[in-house]
């Protein structure tokens, strides 16, 4: 049985490959029960989350994830997110590879943004925002930029240092933002990854034409985008899987209790998206959005790739 670290992940798992392998995925589809989802009480502190994710192809491999989430490790300077991914034969039931989940989880995240930000975005997209500084943000940078030629890279956070801290880990053309507002006006693309119950993004600011990548929100209480920022994307908006984003998005589901949008207003999941059956950008004005909750064929995809390595 193979064993991979998150440093082999790295190099089993380059974007622009990573990217195409997902596309294909969606297109051909794979079943993926709704995930398990438990809360798990810490004294003091938000509740951790507990998820199991299995997904399967028939006749071919098999991949569960498990993973738990806790809020509270910000202030202890550790992950929030800490995964494992286990790979068996789906016929014999044989266990063939385990994973460190970390980096697999943030990498198939980042390169779903930047699949759908690759159909979504308008072309000529030349700012890129990203809201968070986790993990996850540190990788939607090298994502988005593998589908489109941004010529400057913001990062905004709510601990300056830290934003300071991941930019650094970049060029030159990746700077910090100092006024989320003024930079959610001024992107062309904006991708958020915050665990936050209060909206950070005002829709009233969005350009015309932007398109706005929501990854951080997993529960019905959480939200990275106001309802106004989805009212104005009416019509194009793309969630990952249907099943997730309305059973756990909030970013979708709240706008949706309030009649701020219909049903009718979200034009597609991924898997339409990909085999071209949704079109969410009708013109250059048309602001799109892409709400992710994450789903397990990402993760099925993400480690039958790194395994065949």
């Amino acid at each position: 049985m193979k064993l991979f670290t998150d440093s082999d992940m790295q190099a089993a798992l380059p974007w622009a490959a990573l990217i195409s392998e997902l596309k294909e995925a969606f297109a051909k589809g794979v079943s993926q029960p709704l995930r398990t989802s438990h809360a798990v009480p810490v004294p003091g502190e938000p509740d951790a989350t507990f998820l199991a994710m299995p997904a399967w192809e028939e006749g071919g491999k098999l991949a569960v994830k498990i993973l738990f989430i806790a809020p509270g490790n910000s202030a202890r300077n550790l992950p929030a997110v800490n995964a494992s991914v286990m790979v068996f034969d789906a016929v014999t039931g044989q266990a063939e590879a385990v994973m460190e989940g970390g980096e697999l989880t943030a990498r198939r995240t980042a390169a779903t943004s930047a699949l759908a930000a690759d159909q979504m975005a308008r072309k000529d997209a030349k700012s890129l925002l990203i809201v968070g500084a986790g993990t996850i943000a540190g990788n939607l940078i090298p994502a988005h930029c593998a589908v489109r030629d941004y010529e400057t890279v913001k990062i905004w956070a709510r601990r300056p240092e830290q934003a300071q801290a991941l930019a650094g880990q970049f060029d030159e053309a990746v700077t910090v933002a100092a006024d989320l507002d003024a930079a959610v006006a001024e992107a062309d693309v904006i991708a958020a990854a915050t665990i936050t119950n209060e909206p950070l993004i005002k829709g009233a600011l969005l350009k015309d034409g932007a398109h706005l990548d929501l990854v951080g929100g997993f529960t019905t209480e959480m939200r990275e985008a106001d309802s106004e920022a989805l009212k104005r994307a009416a019509g194009g908006i793309i969630v990952d899987t249907y099943d997730g984003a309305m059973a756990e998005a909030g970013d979708i589901t709240q706008p949706l209790a309030e009649g701020t949008i219909t049903r009718a207003d979200i034009v597609g999941d991924m898997a339409e998206l990909c085999r071209g059956e949704a079109q969410p950008r009708t013109s250059d004005s048309q602001i799109t959005v892409f709400k992710s909750v994450g789903a397990a064929i990402e993760d099925f995809t993400a480690a039958r790739m790194a395994a065949a390595s």
